[in-house]
């Protein structure tokens, strides 16, 4: 029984049925994928197929393809939860599922293969957008409150929902919108998340203010941002006390009037700096903290909370950011703060590569080819990182190469949600394009991925560049 009407209630017939499969089953085989999204959407699964008392199994893939679900086949559960992929890859299931292998279960927001399956629960089904109204995180918390147990309560679980909708950067300058909002509610109400107005820069938690406003480089600030000495210097002529004990203060221990000053400072210098207007106006958003974490910690901020996760999986231990999403705040937590730090040191290495580097300019985007300098996993964020410095045209998405294998190149696509406002949609472009080399990719339309064989950089690059041009006329 639900303590209260279903968060998304255009999901909640899918989302019932769903939860009913599950219940009949011996026992359930989760597999979730291994990104920030995926971690959080299987935390949500595990905890309540927990509390409905369901026997199940927890698996990470980095990716869905034959190969893995006919593994995920091969360990003979007659029940699979796919989380956070598996509609993508619905043809490929559901001949399993025709062969008696086991019975899908899905709870997805990635675009559907041309297939069908009768237990399938994704917002794109009833026409919402998977892309930015719907994580797999958030298809997951669905499940969850349509699994609750007569007297249970699942809301608490919005949490880690919202920190997953984050991770797959569906927070654009207004927050979370959409069918989030729904389960973003549910949070608030549950009392495990606080939203307000605050800074729209990363690391309001735990970065010393002068390296908070350094590596604002989306602000994009003269004199400040990418400028550690500038940054020193602006904070410098502020009427604040910027130390305490010695150390720099974060934002975090700064009073409501502090914060004042400071963001009334920062727009002052972006404006008279000729920063856009809109440039200006993103400074400040929406803040999702989670208020059951310790204060300046990565995990009060959800932003930072991702991060964290999305450490975790680029280095394939999604076990641990598992165990960080079920509270363990112990070996696990020291485990993915060592693995975040090691993330933070390649992706600092890979970005000052591509600055020294530089890209190389088509009609409509910009590449780099990192060859085994960037490590595949993680090129996709320094092409991020890339959009938001002076190394890069910030009027084109930019494509990053990584070697995958012998025969394969992972490719990585990144753009603003200034250019999706223009029509940019990367999840078409790179399906699209690596089709036409004999690869695959998707994704969404902001940030979006694919596999091509290793020769076909060049076809790739000019469907590409072509499929962009279209898009932003």
């Amino acid at each position: 029984m639900s303590v209260a009407g279903p968060p998304v209630p255009e999901l909640a017939a899918d989302a019932a049925a769903c939860a009913d499969r599950l219940r009949e089953a011996d026992r359930v085989l989760l597999a979730s994928h291994i990104d920030a999204d995926g971690i959080t959407s299987a935390a949500v699964a595990t905890t309540a197929l927990a509390r409905a008392g369901i026997d199940h199994e927890v698996v990470f893939e980095k990716q869905l393809d034959e190969a893995s679900i006919a593994g995920i086949a091969a360990r003979d559960y007659d029940t699979v939860l796919f989380t956070d992929f598996g509609s993508g890859q619905l043809d490929v299931i559901a001949a399993h599922e025709a062969a008696g292998d086991f019975t899908p279960v899905i709870a997805d927001h990635h675009q559907p293969a041309d297939a069908a399956t009768e237990f399938h629960l994704n917002p794109l089904l009833v026409g919402l957008d998977g892309s930015s109204e719907l994580s797999g995180a958030g298809a997951s918390y669905v499940l969850a409150r349509a699994l609750e147990p007569d007297g249970g309560d699942n809301r608490d679980l919005a949490a880690l929902a919202v920190v997953g909708a984050v991770g797959d950067m569906q927070d654009g300058d207004d927050g979370l919108t959409g069918a989030n909002e729904g389960i973003v509610a549910e949070a608030v109400e549950a009392g495990v998340l606080e939203t307000r107005t605050d800074l729209a820069l990363y690391g309001r938690q735990t970065r010393p203010l002068p390296k908070l406003l350094e590596y604002a480089t989306d602000a994009g600030i003269p004199g400040v941002s990418n400028d550690e000495a500038g940054a020193i210097s602006f904070l410098s002529g502020l009427d604040l006390q910027l130390k305490q004990g010695g150390d720099w203060r974060r934002w975090v221990d700064l009073d409501d009037e502090e914060r004042r000053t400071l963001v009334s400072a920062l727009m002052q210098r972006a404006v008279s700096s000729g920063v856009p207007a809109d440039r200006v106006n993103d400074l400040v958003g929406t803040s999702y903290t989670l208020v059951a974490e310790e204060r300046g910690t990565e995990l009060r901020d959800v932003s930072e909370f991702s991060t964290l996760l999305n450490a975790t999986a680029r280095y394939e231990r999604g076990d641990v950011g598992l165990a960080v999403c079920l509270g363990d705040r112990d070996d696990a937590l020291a485990e993915a703060r060592s693995l975040l730090r090691n993330h933070r040191r390649n992706l600092s290495e890979g970005l000052q590569w591509v600055k020294t580097e530089g890209v190389t300019h088509e009609d409509h985007l910009q590449w780099f080819d990192a060859g085994t300098r960037i490590r595949e996993t993680i090129v996709g964020i320094v092409a991020g990182m890339a959009v938001g410095s002076p190394a890069v045209d910030s009027s084109k998405p930019i494509v990053a190469f990584a070697e995958k294998n012998d025969e394969e190149l992972k490719v990585s696509a990144r753009g603003s949600h200034r250019l999706v406002r223009q029509g940019l949609d990367l999840s078409a472009v790179m399906r699209e394009a690596s089709r036409s080399v004999g690869g695959d990719g998707g994704g969404h339309d902001v940030a979006a991925g694919a596999t091509i064989p290793t020769g076909e950089r060049r076809g790739f690059l000019t469907a590409a560049d072509e499929l962009v041009g279209e898009q932003l006329g």
